[in-house]
């Protein structure tokens, strides 16, 4: 490192190593928020009853070392702040995942369906992005605004549905859903008139493999459409772990789709 030294009226250049340019404070040395603090300077530990911060002085003693070597020591309360949030989440995730991760049976379904119309997988939310900015940012766009065209053309009453949805920041995804045959068969009906008309207009020959899964991507939007129109159906809602992905991704999702849920659902 090259520094000017000024003496005696006279500015004489010279090199440095990073160490001497650290003594002399050239060097701002870059804390992490996990250094050991210096003997009477204060270092915060989380208090695990509430995740509030305690302060404590550093004396070297059992109790600085104990806090130290179980990874509950932070010269920067920031940091530890921070790390007791990420530490409630996951004690939060592991306890979902304790009452919730199983799958569910032939006699829970049977239970469901006698009160409720559908099942459905809890809302996947596409937060800053609507549903169509979203499929925008994967997909071919233009093949989201045939659909509405065709739709507009050819089932109208849908058309109101269709925009609410597309301007949600949520939707039911995976193509997954049970419900009894004949709702069935009245959905299937629609859905796969749209999306024959749609095959009509598209062509896919150019497209990668991924989005010549177009029929799919957005059908999965199209189902949502068809709930929206027929408010008067009872829906039960559970969460969905997929089964190709780690666990904790899932748990991640489902937990957020649980606190949205709680605010923002209609």
């Amino acid at each position: 490192m090259q520094v000017t030294i000024s003496a005696n009226g006279k500015n004489i250049k010279a090199e440095i190593s990073e160490e001497q340019a650290k003594i002399l404070g050239l060097i701002e040395e870059q804390r992490t928020g996990y250094e050991r603090v210096e003997k009477r300077e204060t270092y915060y530990v989380i208090n695990t009853e509430d995740d509030s911060m305690i302060n404590i002085t550093e004396f070297n003693d059992q109790t600085d070392e104990r806090c130290y070597n179980t990874g509950n020591y932070y010269s920067d309360k920031t940091i530890a702040e921070n790390n007791a949030r990420a530490d409630r989440l996951h004690r939060q995730l592991r306890q979902w995942q304790g009452l919730n991760d199983k799958a569910i049976t032939k006699k829970d379904i049977i239970k469901y369906l006698q009160k409720y119309d559908v099942i459905l997988p809890k809302p996947y939310w596409t937060y800053k992005k609507t549903v169509e900015e979203q499929y925008s940012a994967d997909h071919n766009i233009e093949d989201y605004k045939k659909l509405r065209n065709i739709i507009e053309k050819n089932t109208p009453e849908y058309l109101d549905a269709f925009d609410k949805i597309s301007k949600r920041r949520y939707f039911y995804n995976f193509n997954m859903f049970i419900m009894d045959k004949k709702l069935f068969n009245e959905y299937a009906k629609w859905v796969f008139f749209i999306l024959e008309e749609l095959e009509k207009q598209v062509d896919i020959s150019n497209y990668n493999d991924y989005n010549k899964r177009i029929y799919g991507f957005l059908s999965e939007r199209l189902f949502n459409v068809w709930i929206e129109k027929h408010q008067e159906l009872k829906i039960k809602t559970l969460y969905a772990n997929n089964v190709e992905r780690k666990p904790w991704v899932d748990n991640v999702r489902n937990l957020k789709s649980k606190l949205l849920t709680k605010v923002f659902y209609h």
